[in-house]
Parts: C-alpha cells; structure tokens; sequence
C-alpha cells in the first residue's frame, strides 16, 4: 500500500531530476509487481507445487527489496532537498521544485521511508523464521 502511494506521489510531479526519481519509479514499480507476484503464488497455493526453500526466498526477497527501497527512499529525501537551488530553463531561472510539488515530494520522501521501514521488519521476520 505505501508503496502504491510512493509510485502515486512521485508520478504527480513533473519529475525534475529523471536520474534519480526514475530510480524511485523504478523501485516503486518493480516492488510493487514481484510483491503481487509473491503474494499471488501463496494464495493460490504454488508454494506448495514449487519445490524452493520458501522461507529463503522470503528473506532473500524482502531483504534485497528494503535494500533497494532504502536507497530510493534517499534518493527522494536528495530530490526534496534541492528544493531551493535555481535553475535554468528556457531561458528563466526556477526552482527545481514548485511550492506543491514540494509538498508532494515530502510526502513520497516520507511514504518510502515507510515502504522501507516495512519491507526491513518484513526481512527481519523472515530470517527468524528461516533460521527456526
């Protein structure tokens, strides 16, 4: 769900810096489809059919997942901060950011941290279940 809204956030702005809050959509997008994927194939029982250490894959998964999501949410906190700096464009200076479109980046810059914050306890949960 947090997810969901970071990709919702980022996708409402004009996107200023592409490098790095393409990155962001990236995670926010790939996250969120394996996350689907993932929960798919436990409700409909392929877990069962697929001979794979599941609860490997579930550490595995929502550890490189929280790494991932970690990182974009520090590259949306960078995006956010440079609100103030000037820039060209078409021959007049702006800032990076309007005045919503900040508030908007804060909101996804603190939505990921929450993405992150989760997939990492999610990773947490899993390694006490795989090591048990």
């Amino acid at each position: 769900l947090f997810g969901t809204i970071v990709w919702i956030l980022v996708a409402c702005t004009r996107v200023p810096l592409p490098l790095l809050q393409g990155w962001v959509l990236f995670v926010a997008v790939t996250a969120w489809f394996l996350s689907i994927v993932f929960l798919c194939v436990f409700l409909f029982g392929y877990s069962n059919r697929i001979a794979v250490n599941w609860n490997q894959a579930d550490f595995l998964f929502h550890g490189a997942t929280f790494v991932f999501y970690f990182g974009a949410f520090l590259l949306q906190a960078a995006t956010t901060s440079l609100h103030h700096f000037p820039r060209e464009f078409n021959s007049t200076t702006q800032k990076i950011l309007a005045d919503h479109e900040y508030n908007i980046s804060i909101a996804a810059s603190i939505f990921a941290f929450a993405t992150a914050v989760c997939y990492g306890c999610s990773t947490a949960l899993a390694l006490r279940r795989w090591r048990l």
